[in-house]
């Protein structure tokens, strides 16, 4: 140890390894989209298996939860877990099919009406632009640019939506597979919340054949703190997503808006993503809504911004309280990264990936750099008396 310690200390090696760094940086920062694109390329052979984690890691709460209630009289722990991951598999699963059973058929119809009324809808429109147009040129305002700008968008997107929903209905493969993939993860999921304790005590076991005692003790609060982030932010981003689409529903219903259900899903889906998602949701809806009637879009687009600032100052502070409080260029790296690596699944985690990276930096290097700056105080101290 005392020679490593002196060999660091000589300026040729510190120079060694401080050259060999900038290499290797440069060289990850040089073939950056080919690391990416790798990963990418892993991520998709096992994403069946990703999933599938995925989804028992979803799940293993409501398995704790009923085998700390509904089953806790029951003395066979074996037979606990599996009753309780049955039933939490059974329960989510009818869950998930009634809200299929109501809103597919509607959104198949708002879909089905939508294009088959598109070319009324862009004439409609049409109509009303050149009508601006005209009550534009009797106060000496030429807005001629922007009218022949606007009809060969609404003529483009008359002839193209018709088009490609022939090609929409075609994808049948596509879906099929990631049917069949998501049936492979859900197996998956049901063999890893049966063995999640024995996978978990292999690890644990693996863990300290490896690492010292109380660097695994920190190990093990560093997962928990990670763990307490991400189920916090998945549970209550999707409470915040299904309570946004909800008021957004009530909302169009409420004032006639048509395609309700199917706008209200879109903004409660786009919502779950974060920074961006609300403005991808606003552009979507207030985009079909135009064609139908600016009138409708205009509200459409003024309660989305009043539904997002409630939101984003009472209800999301609410739900998630200050312990996902990170700063917004984290989030901002987060997203740009994740949407690089995993595509949506990582602008889905953006924010619960950015807290936990600030988490390592503030409570772990931060702090880990503030107890040496003490100990070396201290040090010098005791030498100087």
């Amino acid at each position: 140890m005392k020679f490593n310690k002196d060999l660091l200390e000589k300026r040729w090696v510190a120079y060694t390894i401080a050259t060999c760094s900038a290499v290797v940086l440069f060289f990850l920062l040089s073939n950056l989209g080919d690391i990416f694109n790798g990963i990418k390329v892993v991520y998709k052979i096992l994403s069946p298996l990703v999933t599938g984690l995925i989804i028992a890691y979803i799940i293993d709460p409501f398995v704790t939860f009923l085998k700390k209630t509904v089953f806790a009289d029951i003395k066979n722990e074996n037979t606990k877990k599996k009753l309780s991951v049955t039933t939490a598999l059974v329960g989510i699963a009818i869950i998930i099919i009634l809200l299929m059973v109501a809103l597919i058929p509607q959104i198949i119809v708002s879909i089905q009406t939508f294009v088959k009324n598109i070319n009324t809808y862009v004439e409609s429109l049409q109509h009303f632009l050149k009508t601006a147009s005209v009550e534009a040129a009797k106060r000496n305002i030429d807005i001629s640019g922007l009218i022949r700008f606007g009809d060969d968008t609404l003529s483009m997107i008359g002839r193209k939506i018709p088009e490609n929903f022939n090609g929409i209905l075609n994808t049948s493969i596509s879906i099929s597979k990631a049917i069949f993939d998501l049936f492979i993860a859900m197996f998956l999921a049901i063999y890893y919340l049966a063995d999640k304790d024995r996978l978990k005590g292999s690890f644990s076991r693996l863990l300290k054949r490896i690492i010292k005692e109380d660097k695994y003790k920190a190990f093990a609060g560093f997962w928990e703190r990670c763990n307490s982030i991400l189920i916090r932010y998945i549970a209550f981003d999707i409470i915040d997503g299904i309570i946004v689409g909800v008021a957004n529903f009530i909302f169009m219903s409420i004032a006639g808006i048509p395609y309700s259900v199917l706008i209200s899903l879109v903004v409660g889906v786009t919502n779950l993503a974060p920074t961006f998602g609300p403005i991808v949701g606003a552009i979507i809806g207030g985009f079909v809504l135009v064609l139908v009637n600016p009138l409708h879009a205009l509200w459409f687009i003024i309660f989305t911004i009043i539904l997002q600032t409630i939101d984003g100052y009472v209800l999301k502070p609410k739900l998630f309280g200050g312990s996902l409080g990170v700063p917004g260029v984290w989030i901002l790296i987060s997203i740009i990264v994740g949407s690089r690596i995993l595509g949506v699944t990582g602008i889905l985690l953006a924010i619960p990936f950015a807290a936990i990276v600030d988490f390592i930096y503030h409570d772990l290097i931060f702090q880990g750099a503030r107890k040496r700056e003490e100990l070396e105080k201290q040090k010098a101290l005791s030498k100087t008396d």
